[in-house]
């Protein structure tokens, strides 16, 4: 059996048809975080009716409700080793759902970009027990081509990326910089005044200044300027719930060679 993970994102919207077009003992499931947008429902039937199969729901067994409130039980919003919303609401339930079904794969949406096919082959590295399939990166499909894909289907995409958004993640991730941050005040102020009281009461911010002299300062969104941060093209970086460390900083020598096509990216 093989497990493929569906986030509500494109990029494993097109992964999980490719799985499926490829083999025939395909499950997919999707972790629910209770902080997506609300058109995620619509989206998953509509991704439901094209894959012609369920997509399996599931959730965190300690009854968090959301980030807000894992950050409000544990009094912990982001660190070097990563969100803990991240670990209790993606990562533990990854965990408990491999232990369930002993798969003998795993697929992910990585796209084809040397950002992404890093990220690919040093998760490879780090979770062998996965022996993960990665059907964009072979096709060579990016998160673009993925996109048309889906609109060729005749499915609207997630109303995120409609706002402006490159991903489909929780609204209000911790991982956010200034402008990310800023366009959730425009869009959602009440996600952005709940987690600026959160972050009160953890005495911790989601936001980290570099300082010229070196190290950093926490920047609470309670003084965060809205003129402050850019809103870019990639207005945040991509949570799935392989996300816990940032792959993409640590360039593995293969990620060139899959680039160039001197080696599959099932061959790292």
């Amino acid at each position: 059996m093989r497990l493929a993970w569906f986030s509500a994102g494109i990029t494993s919207t097109v992964a999980c048809k490719l799985a499926l077009e490829q083999f025939d003992d395909v499950q997919i499931y999707y972790i629910e975080t209770g902080a997506h947008h609300p058109d995620n429902l619509r989206y998953i039937a509509d991704c439901e009716n094209w894959f012609g199969q369920k997509i399996n729901i599931v959730q965190n067994s300690k009854g968090y409700r959301d980030h807000l409130d894992v950050i409000e039980k544990t009094g912990y919003v982001n660190g070097p080793t990563g969100a803990r919303c991240t670990l209790e609401l993606k990562k533990e339930v990854r965990r408990e759902t491999e232990k369930v079904l002993q798969p003998d794969n795993q697929i992910f949406g990585f796209e084809y970009s040397k950002a992404e096919i890093n990220r690919a082959i040093r998760f490879k590295e780090q979770n062998p027990h996965t022996n993960p399939i990665y059907p964009l990166i072979e096709k060579r499909l990016t998160k673009d081509e993925c996109a048309g894909l889906v609109r060729m289907a005749g499915i609207e995409l997630p109303e995120m990326y409609k706002l402006g958004y490159s991903n489909n993640n929780c609204i209000g991730c911790v991982k956010g910089k200034k402008g990310y941050w800023n366009k959730i005040r425009q869009d959602f102020p009440e996600v952005f005044s709940d987690m600026a009281k959160a972050e009160r009461n953890a005495g911790h911010a989601c936001i980290k200044e570099d300082l010229p002299e070196g190290g950093s300062k926490p920047v609470f969104l309670d003084e965060l300027e809205p003129e402050q941060g850019r809103i870019p093209t990639a207005v945040i970086p991509s949570c799935g719930i392989f996300c816990q460390v940032d792959f993409a900083n640590l360039i593995d020598p293969k990620t060139e060679k899959v680039m160039s096509g001197e080696m599959e990216i099932c061959e790292v």
